[in-house]
């Protein structure tokens, strides 16, 4: 029987419990990507709250990536020892942190490029950016990363038959060769990191990524030595989510896929009470369970839940966190 706070094994990540911070975009970073104080101070906060692992929030692999605003970047060695100051927070309260890397578009001489656009040199330069990104994040002592091909950012558009329509080596059922290639490649500059990856479901939208072409690209990863897969989906923060009534609402994938794969599965989504995750880990095979919105109101969630002082998230799904500074629950004080 698995239970929310017990060691588990994420790869060969050995983590104090199966709760991890799912990505959440702060916003707060630097021109050229640095770290700033306000993130330092979430990621401290984040670490002593009781979560097992944190994934960083979008981390870009680019200096050239204007996709969204305020993005922390490992795009050049300058920002290294940085990363080292994070990691150091992070790892002095016993909890793992993996880097998520990101790219949120290709941009040429400024304007962006959707992969039908791009030349197979260019496809290479993102490669190239990717397998970069995540040696400077071994340097910096992360204990993993995250390829990030979820929420239609450039990776996830690439994989989604609505946006690549190319006919070549990475078209057709060969569009997940990029993440194939990327994998790959981090795997040989560094071998020690746990990679995982983040992954739409479905894209919710027509022509876009289903079900059925996102288990066959998982288990492509799978066979292709992905450490763990974290499911999510297009339109993510789902509103108005409430303990024991619409939980966790991308566990019906997640748990197939778990059944179909030999690696960890982690489940992100709405998921706020305790006994519902329990059930979660009990009655599928899925291994950990991943929050974002919860920890923005109460960063502490975890070890409220382990001191038995709570038993749901006082989150609402309100979502207006998204539109508040530092993307801060605006209930917090």
């Amino acid at each position: 029987m698995r239970n929310v706070f017990e060691t588990a094994h994420l790869g060969k990540l050995k983590v104090k419990n199966r709760l991890i911070r799912s990505a959440t975009w702060e916003g707060i970073a630097t021109e050229d990507g640095g770290i700033t104080e306000p993130a330092y101070a979430i990621y401290e906060e984040l670490a002593k709250g009781g979560v097992g692992t944190i994934i960083t929030g979008f981390t870009s692999v680019s200096d050239h990536d204007f996709y969204i605003e305020g993005p922390m970047r490992l795009s050049h060695d300058s920002l290294i020892p940085q990363h080292q100051k994070l990691v150091d927070l992070v790892h002095r309260e016993n909890c793992a942190v993996i880097a998520q890397l990101a790219l949120g578009a290709y941009y040429r001489q400024g304007i962006q490029v959707e992969p039908d656009g791009m030349t197979t040199e260019e496809i290479q330069e993102v490669i190239g950016w990717f397998i970069d990104a995540a040696a400077r994040a071994a340097k910096a002592g992360y204990d993993g990363v995250q390829i990030h091909a979820a929420h239609f950012f450039f990776l996830s558009r690439f994989i989604s038959p609505r946006v690549n329509h190319r006919t070549d080596a990475y078209g057709g059922e060969n569009r997940q060769r990029i993440l194939l290639d990327i994998l790959a490649g981090i795997r040989e500059q560094a071998p020690d990191l746990h990679i995982t990856t983040k992954i739409n479901c479905s894209d919710f939208t027509n022509g876009g990524l289903d079900e059925a072409e996102s288990l066959r690209i998982c288990k492509a990863l799978a066979a292709a030595g992905i450490d763990s897969i974290e499911v999510s989906g297009n339109g993510t923060s789902v509103p108005g989510i409430r303990p024991h009534v619409n939980e966790g609402y991308f566990a019906p994938f997640a748990a197939k896929l778990a059944e179909e794969v030999d690696v960890p599965v982690i489940l992100v989504g709405g998921l706020r009470s305790m006994d519902e995750m329990q059930k979660m880990l009990n009655e599928t095979n899925i291994q950990f369970l991943s929050l974002s919105r919860p920890l923005l109101r109460e960063p502490d969630f975890p070890n409220k839940l382990q001191n038995r002082e709570s038993t749901e998230a006082k989150c609402i799904s309100c979502n207006r966190c998204y539109s508040s500074p530092c993307h801060r629950c605006i209930f917090r004080k």
